[in-house]
């Protein structure tokens, strides 16, 4: 079964030109479908899965450019572009591959290249930070006529994945191809947490004005881009069809369903990683603190030179008991230090950032707590970029704004940042209500 709803940019249902079908809907599916919960787990499918299922029905008879990534798999772990190859129902002409690349060999900040992919023999496309200007190039050489999203997401701003989808999505419309989501859950869940990203401060890592935990599954978002920026930016929305998810509920994270797991990039390894990550990933944005890269438990180990930092850390964070997590005193070094080489192969000392209660768990909260602490040691400093002398703090591109920084380096306490941006979430919140789909 299938649901069709045309969206304007105001987001109102309208018998016009056509910018929203949304196929699949939960709402519609047979009585007695669902397969309800094994003990503890739900059972959900995919965009993906409702693709295979319905023998690639939404794809027949149109030239396909695949963007995906290793986690473009089905429940039995079959990649997508593998599927359709394979099954020679669908022709796909080209696939466009992100940051880490479309098989996933290249470390953060890195891609693929363009070049032969050794088991289909299709044309990989480099599209890691492409402009809108080389997405209209690439498809236009390519010849698609209709463009695939496949990529789970980890539900925060700073992750690219998103903004690899914006982008295209503007250069899709302003070509005239179709645009298809196949959705995926957001395995930290549906709900939306911390500040806003402001114009003056948009970058790779926050391209457009939504919160740092958005609490949407990609193709969410993608109907909430069409409809609130892509009538500004291109001038109207793209055409733009979104493969829903069954069974998945916004309450539910990853480690609440059935899904298989693959890494969305190298230093995301668990779902636990997933659910800290939205907070502890503005360690970034600290230069005398490693957010755990090059260790086995990135954005959980956080950890400074452990002649500067010490057990009393943990201490005063535990004293705060902040809800659903506790720290562990932890000592580490790490064998890839991102934009921090001085901490490379250095023994640090800090915490291990413990989930004991993933529903009450807030990841934008507690790493606020962190950064207050963690502020008060003579060492900290923020990280500054050479190369924009404007908006030098890395932090501000992360938040949004200067806010977070200034307020901290004030002297603010948890409190008093996290009730800076109430107003702002709950806008944000409320603006993003007609776009959901679950």
């Amino acid at each position: 079964m299938e649901r069709r709803t045309f969206l304007t940019g105001a987001g109102a249902v309208t018998a016009g030109a056509l910018a929203t079908t949304t196929v699949g809907s939960p709402a519609l599916a047979s009585p007695g479908s669902d397969p309800g919960p094994e003990p503890g787990i739900r059972r959900v499918e995919t965009g993906l899965d409702a693709l295979v299922r319905t023998d690639f029905a939404e794809l027949r008879g149109q030239r396909v450019g695949v963007i995906s990534n290793p986690t473009g798999v089905d429940s039995a772990y079959r990649h997508l572009v593998d599927l359709m190859h394979s099954a020679g129902k669908v022709e796909v002409v080209a696939a466009f591959g992100p940051e880490h690349g479309f098989r996933g060999s290249a470390q953060a900040g890195g891609s693929e290249g363009t070049g032969i992919d050794a088991r289909t023999g299709i044309t990989v496309y480099d599209a890691y930070g492409a402009t809108q200007a080389k997405w209209e190039s690439m498809f236009t050489r390519s010849g698609v006529e209709t463009v695939v999203f496949d990529i789970q997401d980890v539900g925060a701003r700073f992750y690219t994945y998103i903004w690899t989808m914006y982008t295209s999505m503007v250069a899709a419309a302003r070509v005239g191809l179709r645009y298809v989501v196949l959705d995926r859950p957001n395995p930290v869940g549906g709900r939306a947490y911390g500040p806003m990203m402001t114009p003056d401060y948009t970058s790779g890592v926050g391209l457009k004005e939504i919160v740092q935990q958005h609490g949407m599954t990609v193709g969410e978002l993608a109907r909430f881009f069409n409809a609130e920026f892509l009538p500004t930016d291109v001038g109207g929305p793209v055409e733009l069809h979104v493969v829903q998810c069954r069974h998945w509920k916004r309450d539910l994270l990853a480690a609440d369903t059935d899904l298989p797991w693959v890494l969305p990039s190298p230093n995301m390894p668990t779902p636990d990683t997933a659910l800290v990550y939205p907070g502890t990933c503005l360690f970034e944005g600290v230069a005398s603190i490693t957010e755990g890269r090059g260790t086995c438990r990135p954005f959980e180990l956080i950890g400074g030179l452990a002649t500067d930092f010490d057990y009393h850390w943990g201490d005063r964070l535990n004293a705060r008991d902040l809800p659903g997590v506790e720290f562990r005193e932890a000592y580490f070094s790490p064998i890839a230090a991102g934009q921090k080489p001085a901490l490379l192969n250095k023994l640090c000392a800090g915490v291990e950032v413990k989930i004991v209660d993933r529903a009450a768990f807030d990841p934008i909260r507690t790493a606020v707590a962190m950064l207050v602490e963690a502020r008060k040691y003579p060492a900290f400093a923020w990280r500054q970029d050479s190369w924009d002398a404007v908006r030098p703090y890395w932090i501000d591109k992360l938040t949004g704004s200067p806010r977070l920084r200034t307020m901290i380096d004030a002297g603010a306490d948890v409190v008093d940042v996290v009730g800076a941006w109430a107003d702002e979430l709950a806008a944000f919140d409320r603006q993003r209500q007609p776009y959901l789909l679950y």
